[in-house]
């Protein structure tokens, strides 16, 4: 038995009224066109759903059962609709994310933003080495996923996404060199990762040498896999095949990191707020 969405509207309106007339007026019917639809209703479940008197109207036993089922269907008709209306969101929204933080997470960001933001343009800058609060900063960019040191006694800039631990990695299979400096492998400045691991290695007197630099993840991962270096990476980035070897080698400890999202001073359009709050859930 198929119920006609419109029928069940009407019903319930009545019964949340408890008058044809008040239900005509919230469903923009005549009173007559409200009994011709009950009374359709009546005749598809083969059942009394309301009682009338000449004072008084009330739902029927029959009619409290249908009336929950049918406030629920029309209930998820209605999440239905709203799923799949069209967005009335238009413009172009420049973005920018560190390489590391957008791994995983892009081709679920870029689906739902087709999806539900289709008259909105996506303009993003996914890279290991932009200088993202310097892009934000001069509006280049509207938004963007920055990384910086967390600072304990202070809060995140923008909007916290994730906070995570940044450790000394190895090949499993790595041998340290005899009589030479500790290779290491970073991205090419203004990289967070390379100024926190470089400036932790100078402080703590490491003789060191950097002998792999690379703009990409996938490049820095196959030179710390192909056993060349030692990198500083987020924990949460570590891939089968590596080991973490904080404190080996007169290694120093290294801070944690934030990942904030930041608009610019100009950027928040309602574009842009509608993006960020699907980076926030999917973050």
């Amino acid at each position: 038995m198929d119920f006609d969405p419109t029928l069940l509207r009407t019903f319930v309106a009545v019964a949340d009224t408890g008058s044809f007339t008040r239900a005509a007026q919230r469903q923009h019917l005549t009173q007559s066109a409200v009994s011709h639809q009950i009374r359709r209703l009546e005749e598809q479940v083969g059942r009394r759903l309301l009682s009338r008197t000449t004072r008084s109207l009330t739902v029927t036993e029959d009619g409290e059962e249908l009336l929950r089922h049918a406030q629920q269907i029309l209930r998820s008709f209605d999440t239905l609709a709203r799923r799949f209306r069209p967005s009335p969101l238009s413009g172009t929204v420049r973005f920018g994310a560190p390489e590391n933080f957008m791994r995983a997470r892009l081709p679920r960001l870029l689906c739902r933003f087709a999806r539900d933001f289709p008259a909105v343009r996506l303009d993003a800058s996914i890279s290991a080495n932009l200088d993202l609060p310097a892009l934000i900063r001069s509006g280049d960019l509207d938004l963007a996923v920055v990384i910086s040191v967390r600072d304990p006694d202070g809060p995140a800039a923008g909007r916290l996404l994730r906070r995570t631990r940044l450790v000394w990695v190895v090949a499993e299979t790595f041998e340290p060199p005899r009589n030479a400096p500790l290779p290491f492998a970073f991205y090419p400045p203004p990289c967070v990762h390379r100024q926190v691991g470089v400036r932790a290695l100078d402080e703590a007197g490491i003789d060191s040498h950097i002998v792999f630099t690379s703009h990409s993840q996938e490049g820095i991962h196959a030179a710390v896999l192909a056993g060349l270096a030692i990198t500083a990476i987020a924990c949460d980035d570590i891939e089968p095949g590596m080991r973490i070897v904080d404190g080996a080698y007169g290694l120093p400890p290294l801070p944690d990191i934030d990942f904030a999202l930041v608009w610019s001073s100009g950027g928040r359009t309602p574009a842009s707020t509608a993006f960020g709050e699907l980076i926030c859930e999917l973050a």
